[in-house]
């Protein structure tokens, strides 16, 4: 008896260790391995090749030209890198048959009736299956409107509103891989009072569209849950690519304020931040896009303190975890060094922050390709819903099934100048950038506590609902 209650111990503890590398092996579905690279040596962004004929075509649908084409030039590298990687493993076994990739420009100057017009331009004449985009919430919405129009699959990676996702304009053909307005807001209100608990008077300036409400509403709505005991001081709303931020920045010194809340992206971010310090308000700056590198390079380390910046694609503490995340960054770096302009810049010398988050999430995209084996969107959606994919940093993204929110933890990184920066750059030279400010110091907001909120007033087709609930404990979560 002795022996036998020794054997069936000896097996409850095998079974038990199995369950755990069972568990283990579930966190996540597919994961970006630095090793399975293909060669490349002769990238250029700057002299794209695509092959032609079958190919997997998708559209990168954003402003290649007008006052935002700069985001538009960051979007390009991130995305091509990832073809070309693809590429140079000869392509992706899809529909029988290995294809390669092919991009194509989509250009909507930032303006929706464009955004339109070259979105069906994509899909009627270029025959793509994808689109991906985009730089404002509402292009973002055309592009999701023509891509549930005509059945072809759109990848939302750079438009952050939530109302994108709700009962009125969700469409089951599109993927939100980007965080939402309402995690970032929520995510920062959570630092400031779960984290730092000292500053408590917050003012509020965003730009006045679609995007910027959405992000002054996800940070009001954080504040509330998060840190009871914070004031906002002010609200303020500026129109897109203003130049004078005089009249706000006045009312900001009154205020009291000791933060600055603010959702502006480029080139609005980097006029804010200048007038700002040339104002003498040295606050800090909570924000999600104040972290181009290239104006950062402009307003030196002094200019570039204080910023408080809410990061998607990051990590906390020591940022390299891994030999293969550090193989990756010297791929890109080691090639930065032959790129001319405008990809010897600054902005492009590492591929991290949101430049890095196009990228990983772009190869996400092919992972789900691939393991569909299909450019078929009933069979992407099918894969995609509750998907869980564990990118070059290590976080896990996974996409709620029910209405296509990404879920992963999140990051607050705090600039610190180049002698501080090694708590986050841990490998030679132990600082991202001499020329000014950048993370020093970065800190974990962990999923479950910065969820996108769910419209549940969205409908799914009685098949799909069926599919869904099959997903244990995957279906609405």
């Amino acid at each position: 008896m002795k022996k036998f209650g020794l054997c069936l111990i000896i097996l409850c503890f095998i079974f038990m260790l199995t369950g755990q590398d069972q568990a283990a092996a579930r966190k996540y579905d597919a994961a970006f391995d630095t090793d399975k690279m293909g060669d490349m040596s002769a990238f250029d962004p700057n002299n794209p090749v695509f092959p032609t004929g079958d190919t997997i075509k998708i559209a990168v649908v954003c402003s290649f030209s007008g006052p935002a084409a700069t985001v538009g030039e960051l979007f390009w590298i991130a995305l091509y890198w990832v073809a070309y990687d693809i590429n140079q493993r000869g392509g992706l076994y899809v529909d029988g048959k290995k294809k390669k990739v092919q991009l194509f420009r989509a250009d909507h100057q930032s303006k929706p009736q464009i955004t339109k017009q070259v979105s069906e331009r994509m899909v009627l004449q270029e025959k793509v299956q994808f689109m991906w985009g985009t730089n404002g919430s509402n292009n973002m919405k055309v592009i999701n409107q023509v891509a549930d129009q005509y059945k072809v699959i759109a990848m939302c990676d750079a438009a952050l509103s939530d109302e994108l996702y709700d009962a009125t304009n969700f469409t089951r053909y599109s993927f939100m891989t980007t965080v939402s307005t309402a995690q970032v807001g929520t995510g920062i209100a959570y630092y400031y009072g779960r984290i730092r608990k000292k500053e408590r008077k917050f003012y509020v300036l965003c730009q006045d569209y679609l995007f910027g409400h959405s992000m002054a509403k996800g940070f009001l709505y954080g504040i509330k849950k998060y840190y009871p005991k914070a004031k906002i001081v002010g609200e303020d709303y500026h129109k897109l690519f203003a130049t004078d931020y005089a009249p706000y920045l006045e009312k900001i010194r009154s205020s009291g304020a000791e933060v600055i809340y603010t959702g502006d992206w480029i080139p609005d971010a980097a006029n804010l931040v200048k007038q700002t310090r040339a104002m003498g308000i040295k606050l800090p700056m909570a924000n999600l896009f104040l972290n181009d590198n290239n104006f950062l390079a402009e307003v030196g380390i002094e200019g570039s303190k204080n910023l408080v910046h809410f990061e998607w694609f990051g990590a906390a503490g020591k940022y390299f975890k891994s030999k293969k995340q550090i193989k990756f960054f010297k791929i890109w770096n080691n090639q930065y060094k032959k790129w001319t302009k405008p990809y010897n810049a600054v902005r492009y010398k590492y591929p991290f922050s949101s430049m890095g988050s196009y990228t990983a999430h772009f190869y996400w995209l092919m992972s789900v390709i691939e393991r569909a084996k299909s450019t078929d969107p009933e069979k992407i959606i099918q894969l995609w819903e509750g998907d869980r994919y564990r990118d070059v940093n290590g976080t896990i993204l996974k996409i709620r099934p029910f209405d296509h929110k990404v879920i992963q933890d999140t990051y607050v990184e705090i600039y610190l100048p180049p002698n501080q920066q090694k708590g986050s750059m841990n490998i030679p030279p132990y600082y991202w950038y001499n020329t000014h400010c950048n993370v020093g110091k970065a800190y974990k907001v962990p999923a479950r506590f910065n969820h996108a909120p769910m419209d549940r007033k969205i409908k799914r087709s009685a098949a799909d609902m069926k599919r869904l609930n099959r997903m244990p404990g995957r279906g609405m979560r």
